[in-house]
């Protein structure tokens, strides 16, 4: 009985159940972790299904795919695959469904995805493969039920605060979406999974309206309602930001005071989380109560949420009753050297946009090869499920290693982590724009100097936003924002992301400090920019190997990969592929020095892909033939991205010297 409704149905009327949301991680080794993080997660927490992401366009299909077989086949859950149809085309979607067939797969959450492109902007090859015959997710519903009839159970997507996006010119309104959803509903869907709400009157009220419509039309479909869990200050305001959900005041005074201290933020916000799901136990429904984590492929968060709300099925003791040493003497790790651990941590993201430190409550061991620590079988088959929970909570020296990476730092953090990347759950690199807001914001470049003069706005304010940022310059890139300028004004390289050094100033600085009260915070400086591969190879690459520079500095340098002229995708390095460059930590009271920001090679490569992905989204907001398109195309396939860091942290001007002498 692999359909979530059969599943549902089979509960008592008044019984609970929860769902939990993963996505594919961007490196092969984020994949590793996150199977040894699913399987101990599905033996302690029992979640009825789960569900696994798919990118814009289908962009991560194969590692959808992938997870989605690891998830149903290898350990035995109930999967729902997202699928979206947008800038897509129906080969994608066959193939998808087909897939989905194979692996045993037979849940479905049906999303439109990102908003359509105009027909003007569509590739050929999309419209060969009868691209945008599916544009909205109510097609796609129709769609999968002509095809395959009823052997999928659908889910569809309902907004608690409406759905807003450049698409649609009318104000955010989960009123004016009913009829939108009333049309999924009778094209097929099974059950409604809500977008991720703070605001639990505003979910309540979503409810009723939806169950009153036209006399009850949607009056018995399951409704599930969508809730993440409180990572960081950091990933929360992005998440709401992208998804439209609003954050109440009395949520906000609780976190504005403490958003630099990681741990009091996931902390505060477990509170937060369980208190809203114990205002929604309060509500009377019909037929058993659902709740959908959005994990962000974590697993500390969640699993005090579901333990301290007692929603995980019981059957036994009670984790209280183990303790750290008797989680440590029941499952010990080998002690034969076969995996030599280091240390580190991962936090926030340091960009031109936004360049905040978080804390971390204790070193995070991972092997050095990327694999998760490899227990005795026998002991992980006799663990007793309290156990496993335990060690989800960190409980112990395994419970520290398993959630090691609990303090996400986006693409700076640590490559090996389950939460790899930029968390918005979905992968794949996109704008977050329609093609007409994309034209509205940076114009129709036609030059070089054009996409110079953009950066340079960009880093003097008054640019908001570039295709690889999401909002305006932070008080920390600020302090620098005249060497950016420099850098693009004299050499014509556009940076993207960057850092100022930091030589121990104190945690409760207003621009630099992170943390517990009572530490000291320090920086690398860095800078990652585009430069023109004749510059890259003439000269700045000659000048950062000369004798009296490369000892100060670390550099990664790759071409575009989506380029003609370099289809071998070149990609260099000062540095061995294990290095790691430590460039943000903090040293606090009680704690050993707490390392939230790191560059190296794996992650470095990662991003590279994606950088130019961003940029190639960029250039099919404008028509194929058109002179705006054919510039950005010429100037992606000329640059490198390059990423330069200097190790003197205690001459805050000497990366500045080093790039605009070279």
């Amino acid at each position: 009985m692999e359909k979530i409704t059969d599943k549902i149905a089979a509960l008592p009327p008044h019984g609970t159940y929860f769902s939990l949301e993963f996505f594919p991680p961007k490196t092969d080794m984020g994949t590793s972790n996150l199977q040894a993080r699913l399987s101990r997660m599905s033996r302690a927490l029992h979640p009825l299904f789960v569900t696994v992401t798919w990118g814009a366009g289908g962009s991560t299909s194969s590692r959808s795919l992938e997870l989605a077989e690891i998830c149903q086949r290898q350990l035995g859950l109930t999967t729902c695959l997202h699928l979206t149809c947008t800038n897509t085309s129906q080969r994608v979607v066959d193939e998808a469904l087909q897939a989905a067939k194979d692996i045993g797969v037979r849940n479905i959450l049906a999303l439109r995805g990102d908003p359509p492109r105009e027909h003007e902007y569509r590739s050929e090859e999309q419209e060969m493969e009868g691209a945008q015959k599916l544009v909205w997710a109510a097609d796609l519903v129709r769609y999968i039920r002509r095809t395959h009839g009823d052997y999928f159970c659908i889910g569809v997507a309902g907004y608690p605060e409406g759905h807003s996006d450049e698409s649609c010119p009318v104000d955010q309104n989960p009123v004016h979406d009913l009829p939108y959803l009333v049309e999924k509903v009778q094209a097929g869907a099974d059950f409604i999974m809500t977008q991720l709400f703070y605001d639990v009157d505003a979910y309540l009220s979503y409810v009723g309206l939806v169950r009153n419509y036209r006399e009850g039309v949607l009056g018995t479909i399951p409704i599930i309602p969508g809730l993440m869990p409180i990572q960081n200050f950091q990933i929360l305001k992005r998440t709401t930001k992208l998804s439209h959900a609003k954050l109440p005041d009395r949520i906000l005074r609780r976190l504005e005071g403490i958003k630099g201290d990681d741990e009091e933020v996931k902390r505060v916000g477990v509170d937060i989380i369980s208190e809203i799901v114990e205002e929604l136990k309060r509500v009377t429904v019909t037929g058993p109560r659902g709740y959908h984590f959005y994990t962000l492929n974590l697993e500390k968060a969640v699993s005090f949420i579901l333990e301290r709300c007692h929603l995980i099925p019981s059957s036994e003791p009670d984790i209280n009753e183990y303790t750290s040493s008797s989680i440590d003497d029941a499952e010990a790790p080998p002690t034969n050297g076969e995996h030599v651990a280091r240390l580190v941590t991962g936090v926030s993201q340091p960009s031109q946009v936004s360049v905040r430190r978080l804390s971390s409550p204790h070193n995070h061991v991972i092997p050095l090869d990327g694999s998760p620590t490899r227990h005795p079988a026998s002991l992980l088959d006799t663990s007793s499920r309290a156990i496993t929970l335990a060690i989800s909570h960190g409980v112990g020296s395994l419970g520290r290693e398993a959630t090691w990476d609990d303090y996400p730092n986006g693409r700076f953090g640590d490559a090996r982590s389950p939460a790899f990347g930029e968390i918005d759950g979905y992968g794949g690199p996109s704008l977050h724009h329609s093609p007409s807001t994309a034209r509205e914001k940076w114009g129709t470049p036609e030059s070089r100097s054009d996409i110079s003069e953009l950066f340079k706005r960009h880093v003097m304010g008054s640019l908001d936003q570039l295709p690889w940022s999401e909002g305006g310059l932070n008080e920390e890139t600020r302090v620098i924002k005249h060497e950016l300028c420099r850098l693009i004004e004299e050499r014509g390289w556009w940076s993207i992301a960057s850092q100022p050094a930091v030589d121990g100033v104190g945690s409760d600085d207003p621009i630099f400090g992170w943390g517990p009260k009572g530490g000291f915070v320090f920086q690398k400086a860095f800078v990652e920019f585009f430069i023109p591969e004749e510059d890259w190879k003439t000269i700045l690459r000659p000048y950062l190997s000369s004798p009296g520079v490369a000892p100060d500095v670390s550099w990664y340098a790759a071409s575009c990969p989506l380029s003609p002229v370099n289809e071998d995708n070149s990609f260099e390095s000062s540095d061995a592929a294990s290095a790691v460059n430590s460039v943000t930590w903090g040293v606090f009271p009680g704690k050993e020095i707490v390392t939230p920001t790191i560059v190296e090679e794996v992650s470095f490569r990662a991003w590279v892909d994606e950088a130019f992905g961003i940029w190639s989204e960029w250039e099919r907001c404008y028509a194929p033939e058109s002179r705006s398109r054919r510039t950005l195309q010429q100037e992606r396939g000329k640059c490198w991205l390059v990423n330069v860091i200097c190790h003197d942290f205690r001459q805050k001007n000497r990366l500045w010297e080093i790039l605009l002498s070279a």
